[in-house]
C-alpha cells in the first residue's frame, strides 16, 4: 500500500470515528491556519531543517547536531487536543 493510500485510509477512519461537530472545529482551525499565511512561512518538503537546541521532557538541553551524530533523526510534532 502506498503512503497516499495509507493516508486516505487514515482520513476515512477518522471521518467515521470523529463526531461531525468536532470535525467542523478541526476543519475550521485548519482553514484559519491556511488563511493566516502560515503556509508561506514553512520550510518546503525535502529541505534541510535548521539546527536546534531544545529542552527534552526532563528539561535537559538537547541539540539536533548531537542527535544527528548518532544517526538519522525523526521529529514528530503533536498539536495537542482540539
Amino acid at each position: 500500500m502506498s503512503l497516499e493510500e495509507k493516508l486516505a485510509a487514515t482520513r476515512a477512519g477518522a471521518a467515521s470515528r470523529i463526531p461531525p461537530e468536532r470535525q467542523a472545529i478541526m476543519h475550521r482551525a485548519t482553514e484559519d491556519l491556511r488563511t493566516s499565511g502560515i503556509l508561506d512561512r514553512i520550510a518546503p518538503v525535502g529541505s534541510r531543517m535548521p539546527a536546534f537546541d531544545l529542552a527534552n521532557h526532563d528539561g535537559r538541553r538537547v541539540s539536533s547536531d548531537d542527535l544527528l551524530a548518532g544517526g538519522p533523526l525523526v521529529l514528530s510534532f503533536f498539536r495537542g487536543s482540539w
